[in-house]
């Protein structure tokens, strides 16, 4: 079979990735790129340089990446999906609900592909935690927590910390959980001078009962991206930014220091840190991309996940603007 005809729109930060991504990848061949500001990262190399989603549309495309600011999201896919173009999206999906609401409409009533970029689900530390959560090695999950914390980001221009990082947090939440958001109460601070949300904290609940948080923000000199996934065995600490996974088992000796006893609640146990195979989630996520527009899998995340995902995001931005509990 041919390779999938790919075009690439958006050549910042993200788009320069993609580029590079997208030609490792087999069954995938990058035939043009569009910029309406140019090619900054020298990626195009002798590929058409367009100027517009139209052009790039012309050059006769099976699949597109879009990677463009978030306002521009739903221009840019409803140009690709009026002209038949399966489209995997960089999260997330749009910068409003009706944005997003009008992509997913267009993909769906055309048959199309429509995905959006959540790429945490295909770290493999990630990975490897919610199949392991699938086969019981946590027992009944109680607790999900998410820090997601690092300077700022200079390629951030028209969203706030929640729409762009903590989208990141949401969508991977409820997918290891397998189960939606059912309630959310947040607080954000701008200290940043910019319009626009620079932290949030955020105590959620989910559908399944599980209770979730969230500590996100671009003002801290240290990166870190940590989820810890606490159950009845045990607690399992993700680290995305080095793709480990580490299992803290409950013990099973009592602890005969009484002070110590009472205050842990539960005992010390093993500490076992797993060996994972380490694939970059780029080009995984692309591949399931590949695989869903050949109708081999569906393994993306579907436009209307991040729809469901960019209604939590939002609820959490009203949440810290009244102070009240949003139910989902």
């Amino acid at each position: 079979m041919a390779d999938l005809r790919v075009g690439l729109i958006g050549l910042g930060m993200m788009g320069r990735h993609h580029a590079r991504a997208i030609r490792e990848v087999d069954g995938l061949e990058l035939v043009a790129l569009a910029d309406a500001y140019g090619d900054p990262h020298g990626v195009a190399g002798d590929l058409p340089l367009c100027g517009s989603v139209d052009e790039l549309i012309a050059q006769g495309i099976d699949a597109a990446v879009c990677a463009v600011p978030t306002g521009l999201h739903e221009t840019v896919g409803l140009a690709l999906a009026a002209a038949g173009v399966h489209t995997l999206v960089e999260k997330p999906i749009a910068d409003t609900l009706v944005s997003g609401e009008r992509l997913v409409d267009a993909f769906e009533s055309a048959g199309l592909v429509g995905a959006v970029g959540h790429i945490e689900r295909f770290n493999p530390a990630l990975q490897s935690l919610r199949a392991r959560i699938e086969t019981g090695d946590l027992g009944d999950v109680y607790q999900i927590a998410t820090r997601r914390q690092g300077p700022f980001p200079a390629r951030i221009a028209d969203v706030g910390v929640v729409k762009d990082l903590g989208t990141h947090d949401i969508d991977l939440t409820s997918w290891l959980a397998q189960s939606p958001f059912a309630s959310v109460s947040a607080q954000t601070s701008t200290r940043s001078g910019r319009p626009h949300e620079d932290m949030v904290t955020a105590s959620c609940r989910l559908a399944s009962g599980v209770i979730t948080s969230h500590l996100v923000n671009w003002l801290s000199p240290m990166k870190e991206r940590l989820t810890v996934v606490t159950g009845e065995k045990g607690a399992f600490v993700a680290d995305t930014l080095t793709a480990d996974l580490t299992f803290y088992e409950n013990g099973t000796f009592t602890t005969e220091w009484e002070a110590v006893s009472n205050f842990r609640g539960v005992s010390e146990g093993n500490i076992t840190r797993l060996a994972l195979t380490k694939r970059e989630p780029l080009r995984s996520e692309l591949e399931a991309f590949r695989d869903a527009v050949l109708g081999l899998a569906d393994n993306t995340v579907t436009m209307r996940e991040g729809l469901s995902t960019l209604r939590v995001a939002e609820a959490m931005i009203e949440s810290a603007r009244d102070g009240a509990v949003r139910e989902l």
